[in-house]
């Protein structure tokens, strides 16, 4: 079950995409977890019919995980991550796009609206308007396959990976004998853990088939040889594969915190840096990237670039070559200046000797922090952001002591910690003195609980998103708004704008500005959503 800012986001999404009937299953699944069909026909007062076509709509779109259990039989389960991150489908479009070109970008658009398809399904929907283009479609799909942009989607997709890793675990621990010591059981849940992985990758390999060809002898010869060449299969259905989109949004959000921190020379190393991996980053909870060369970074940066604009270089001396400069921007990167921990934590690449790693795991925590004081900030100020950045630092202090280092009074600081502490911000550890755990004998002391922290500023930024859908919404279904919409629709005034009035010309053009603002503002509290969820695979745990 979602808690009630989640659910009331999904379901708000699952109304825009798919309509009001496919909400009311998807709420009810939402709040009250994992349910067979006889339950949901109940809870939702629909018909049995239409429940059951609003559950095929949303396995086919990936949204409901499957399951089959001997206590509930067949039963279906809300797959929350799945549906979130259908706010993104825009800018995988747009990615897609700037990678392959439009073919391809139509192909990844086709895909996200139908969930799953076979590549002759795929072909059909795309090269009716246009049969000419059926050739650079095909060729469009075998870079996306080949890139992992899509991947097929099995039989393990559609099942919870939460009930295969209990099963799993259960089966790791009944090899244990006697009583399991913690580290065995950790151990256990590891063996589990890999299993599952080790399935998911195995059954993700079929998509792609060798199939022999016939070509000309390159000699001039008239005797043909012949040639395995890949095909995509056309019996296996593929889906968008979400990860390696993620990659590029976060390497994106890498180079641009290189250009505010340093200038534009530094993030131009850094997206050669990242483009140079780019093609083996598969997943987003690598720690870091593969080791490089400096002539490989030299090789992706373009020829018409200037890296001495960002460095301040001696009048006196002729211009340093491109790898002199590239290596002194990598070291700014990797705080060499600052061989210790403090330094290795704002560090973005570690140059050990001739090898240069992106240090994605260090960079993540660093983004995910500066998303928690900025909401601190905005909700509680500066000083709270000081009491938060002492405590992330140092560690459990008492009340006197906060008050002390931070140079504060103590009567600012106490109810500042009580209003960080409603938030979840900072949290509170008893330590007795006594066994009777007398409140008068006890140590309290205050600490930053990261987890408890990302989970509630998660909790916060979901309520943003709905509360932006919700506005959004209201503006469009405005009845003056609503009224000159329809008439913009009708075909002779989409030939002939000037039968619009300049009063009806004027509403457009102000609804149009408010939902662009709200597209805006959507597309930045989603970046904080990718930041704090999707970058926080990596742990929460500091060094």
């Amino acid at each position: 079950m979602a808690d009630v800012n989640t659910a009331n986001l999904c379901t708000q999404i699952v109304e825009s995409h798919f309509g009001p009937l496919t909400a009311n299953v998807a709420s009810v699944v939402l709040t009250r977890g994992r349910l067979g069909l006889p339950q949901i026909v109940r809870f939702s007062s629909l018909k049995p019919r239409t429940v059951r076509a609003c559950i095929i709509v949303l396995v086919q779109q990936n949204i409901l995980w499957h399951a089959h259990t001997e206590e509930e039989g067949e039963v279906v389960e809300f797959n929350i991550q799945e549906c979130l991150i259908r706010l993104r489908f825009g800018r995988f479009v747009w990615q897609t796009e700037a990678l392959f070109g439009q073919e391809a970008a139509e192909i990844v658009q086709v895909l996200l609206d139908h969930g799953k398809l076979r590549r002759p399904e795929i072909m059909s929907r795309l090269s009716v308007s246009e049969p000419k283009r059926s050739a650079a479609y095909s060729q469009a799909l075998h870079r996306l396959v080949s890139g992992s942009y899509i991947k097929p989607s099995t039989l393990l997709s559609h099942q919870s990976p939460r009930d295969k890793r209990i099963k799993y675990e259960a089966d790791e621990r009944a090899k244990l004998t006697g009583l399991p010591t913690a580290k065995q059981l950790r151990e256990a849940k590891e063996a589990a853990e890999a299993r599952l992985k080790r399935e998911e990758e195995e059954a993700e390999k079929v998509g792609m088939k060798r199939k022999a060809t016939e070509q000309l002898n390159p000699k001039g010869s008239t005797k043909r040889k012949i040639v395995d060449e890949e095909q995509v299969d056309d019996n296996v259905y593929f889906r968008v594969n979400y990860d390696r989109y993620n990659v590029h949004i976060r390497n994106k959000l890498i180079e641009f915190a290189v250009r505010e921190r340093y200038n534009n020379g530094a993030a131009t190393v850094m997206r050669a840096v990242l483009k140079a991996t780019e093609g083996k980053q598969l997943s987003i909870a690598e720690p870091r990237s593969d080791p490089l060369s400096l002539a490989t970074i030299a090789s992706h940066i373009p020829d018409d670039d200037d890296l001495s604009s960002g460095l301040v270089l001696p009048s006196s001396h002729k211009k340093p070559s491109d790898i002199a400069l590239i290596k002194d921007y990598l070291g700014m990167l990797a705080c060499a200046d600052n061989p210790t921990a403090a330094g290795r934590s704002a560090s973005f690449v570690s140059f050990g000797g001739s090898k240069i790693q992106v240090e994605f795991e260090i960079v993540c925590r660093r983004l995910r922090r500066r998303i928690l004081e900025a909401v601190t900030r905005e909700r509680h100020g500066d000083d709270a952001v000081r009491l938060v950045r002492l405590l992330m630092d140092t560690g459990k202090m008492d009340e006197k002591q906060i008050s002390k280092v931070a140079m504060m009074a103590q009567k600012d600081v106490r109810p500042l910690l009580s209003a960080l502490s409603a938030d979840s911000l900072v949290s509170l550890q008893d330590v007795p003195r006594t066994a009777d755990r007398n409140p008068v004998r006890t140590f309290y002391l205050w600490y930053v609980d990261l987890a408890k922290a990302y989970t509630m500023l998660l909790d916060f930024l979901y309520k943003s998103l709905y509360n932006i859908g919700t506005r959004r919404q209201a503006e469009a279904h405005d009845p003056a708004v609503k009224a000159v919409l329809d008439k913009r629709e009708r075909s002779d005034v989409m030939q002939d704008e000037r039968l619009l009035t300049t009063v009806e010309r004027k509403m457009i053009q102000e609804w149009e500005s408010k939902r662009d603002k709200l597209m805006i503002l959507e597309m930045r509290v989603e970046e904080a959503v990718f930041i704090i969820r999707d970058l926080g695979v990596l742990g929460t745990e500091d060094d």
